[in-house]
């Protein structure tokens, strides 16, 4: 169970939204270039994990915040998954690709958090 306080919980639910909005824009506008799309939601996923990070008062580092991505990266294997069997389709493959950009972002977004607030409740209990 998550130890966010309601401000902290609000706080994230902004950040992540946004950045998967913003991601499934980017899937929905590259889905046709393989591999596009990666180039610009990696920096979104990781500003998002550095403003996930300040909500709970750790500072990172872009090289700390694409470290904590890489770890939950295995969501992103879904992603080439949906790449390879639809993207390419004209409107469907970007529907597909927006729907699976912004799920997974969103998916990264709460783990991360989650993982934060258990650093921060640890923190606080010492």
């Amino acid at each position: 169970m998550s130890r966010m306080t309601s401000q902290q919980r609000a706080q994230c639910h902004a950040i992540i939204h946004a950045a998967s909005a913003g991601c499934a824009v980017v899937g929905a506008g590259l889905a046709q270039i393989p591999m596009a799309d990666r180039f610009a939601i990696t920096p979104v996923q990781i500003t998002m994990t550095i403003a996930l990070g300040r909500v709970f008062n750790v500072e990172l580092s872009r090289s700390a915040a694409a470290s904590q991505i890489l770890s939950a990266m295995g969501t992103n294997l879904g992603r080439g998954v949906s790449q390879v069997l639809v993207a390419r389709i004209p409107v469907m493959g970007n529907v597909v690709n927006a729907a699976t950009a912004a799920t997974v972002t969103e998916m990264l977004g709460w783990a991360v958090a989650e993982n934060f607030a258990k650093a921060y409740a640890r923190e606080l209990a010492v």
